[in-house]
């Protein structure tokens, strides 16, 4: 007999309709910008978007009933996938509504690179773009980075609703490590961190030399690993050392566990980091690539010159930082690198940053099992009686978990070549399809051809948009989310 569809609407519509509303509120901070500089079109955007989005999202959690259970595994994913699907959508409208990108399909790719962290752009005049909505569009990476249904999630329990499920398919990594034995104080303690961090860092690049507006800009694009710059060519247009070496700084941090961030703060147990095995192989990676590219950079240049080798040592480490981390920010064009450390680059666009951190990528601890897994296999080659157990650490990775990591590989792989293979038919040549994928789906921002660091996405064709932002979504929920939304198991008893 046939099994029928499981799933508590109620629940799902009553919890969508709690994250409308905080969004609607989220745009008041746009809105306040948008009145201090007198942006009359943008306010008017604003004003109808916030009511667009908080009418509804307030009748759907008044009139639907108060779930009696804590949520299922179904919900959990649902709610996730769907929440930011209706965050893009409605996140998309101040800019549509303002005209300021006339085009739906633009408005729309634009706020879920924004959203998703990503940073790409259609934008090829972004100082020409009211500052509201340019603190909208960095604000965006802001809320994405931690997640926007785990800044919630602090608040659903007063609801009287649990979470769990939620922070299951939320929060970004292959390892979830609850803080804290309650879910709510553990969303209130990264969401500290996070905002400690992000206050810090503003007040850091105010003093280095921006204004307050781009300082705010800036901190919530690097803490997010977004990438979007409030100048058109991104940090470069501020030619200032302190600010690069600041950002690099803070690049890098974001790229770290923010867990582990928590637990060395609380601790004072700073050594924390150097016996994390994933935080020293992020770190020994861009150490390697910093140094191959800063040393064949400056062999273009006087060697004997310290002024020259003091640059290309910081633009190497900024665009290495910023790549690794997929953060995007440039302050060089490294298409004008020479070829080995641009394929180095290319690399790092899909290992990425540490699980548990704001970045994307196939993230560090998935590499550093892949690699363990291969070694294994070849030892077993040489030993093929012998017993061998993949460790991380002290300890022992249950065989299901590297079958995980490997799936996993596997279906980024498919991904990045599926949409490589749609936008390469489309028109786009293999490097710029190659890379725009990989950029999309690891959220890094930047490729290489026509998507290179000087260049944008403006001119991808309308599908080949759509199938990016589908990337971006994919790639910031860590594929899971959205894929098994299309299993007919898992809606089923």
């Amino acid at each position: 007999m046939r099994k029928n569809f499981i799933l508590n609407k109620a629940i799902v519509f009553h919890i969508l309709g709690i994250l409308l509303v905080f969004f609607a509120i989220s745009m008041v901070f746009s809105l306040a910008w948008a009145f201090y500089f007198d942006e009359k079109e943008t306010i008017n955007a604003f004003l109808w978007t916030i009511g667009l989005t908080l009418i509804p999202g307030f009748l759907v959690w008044k009139f639907t009933p108060k779930p009696e259970h804590d949520l299922k595994v179904r919900e959990g994913f649902v709610i996730v996938a769907l929440g930011w699907i209706l965050c893009t959508f409605f996140g998309s409208l101040p800019f549509y509504i303002s005209g300021a990108i006339p085009n739906f399909t633009d408005a729309f790719f634009e706020t879920m690179s924004g959203l998703t962290t990503t940073g790409a752009t259609i934008l090829t005049e972004i100082e020409g773009m009211d500052n509201g909505l340019l603190f909208w569009r960095s604000f965006l990476h802001w809320l994405g980075g931690m997640g926007i249904i785990l800044l919630s999630l602090a608040i659903l329990p007063l609801l009287g609703i649990g979470g769990m499920q939620l922070y299951k398919a939320e929060v970004p990594g292959p390892t979830k490590d609850k803080v804290t034995p309650r879910l709510k104080d553990t969303a209130k303690i990264l969401w500290q961190v996070y905002l400690v961090i992000t206050i810090f860092q503003a007040v850091c690049l105010q003093l280095a030399g921006m204004t307050f507006f781009d300082a705010l800009c800036h901190s919530f694009g690097s803490i997010a690993t977004g990438g979007f710059s409030t100048k058109n060519a991104s940090i470069a247009a501020f030619n200032s050392p302190i600010i690069e070496y600041l950002l690099t700084a803070f690049m890098f941090m974001a790229g770290v566990n923010f867990a582990l961030h928590y637990k060395a703060l609380s601790t004072k147990k700073y050594l924390l980091y150097w016996f994390d095995k994933e935080t020293l192989f992020y770190t020994l990676v861009i150490a390697f690539v910093t140094i191959v590219a800063s040393l064949m950079i400056a062999l273009r240049g006087d060697i004997t010159s310290l002024a020259n080798l003091e640059e290309s040592f910081r633009h190497s480490i900024f665009q290495v930082v910023s790549i690794m981390t997929t953060t995007g920010y440039g302050t060089d064009d490294f298409e004008l690198w020479p070829f080995f450390p641009q394929a180095l680059l290319f690399i790092m666009m899909f290992i990425g940053g540490c699980a548990g951190s704001t970045s994307g990528g196939i993230k560090g601890i998935r590499i550093l099992l892949l690699l363990k897994h291969a070694r294994i296999e070849l030892r077993k080659l040489v030993h093929p009686n012998g017993v061998f157990v993949v460790r991380y650490g002290k300890n022992t990775i249950q065989p299901e978990i590297v079958t995980s990591v490997l799936s996993f590989f596997l279906i980024f792989m498919v991904t990045f070549v599926g949409a490589s293979l749609v936008l390469a038919a489309l028109g786009l040549d293999l490097l710029t399809a190659f890379t725009a994928s990989i950029a999309c789906l690891a959220s890094i921002g930047p490729g290489f051809g026509t998507v290179g660091p000087t260049e944008n996405f403006a001119h991808i064709p309308m599908i080949g948009k759509w199938v990016l932002s589908l990337c971006m979504l994919m790639g910031r929920l860590e594929l899971y989310t959205i894929l098994i939304l299309f299993s007919r198991t898992f809606w089923r008893h």
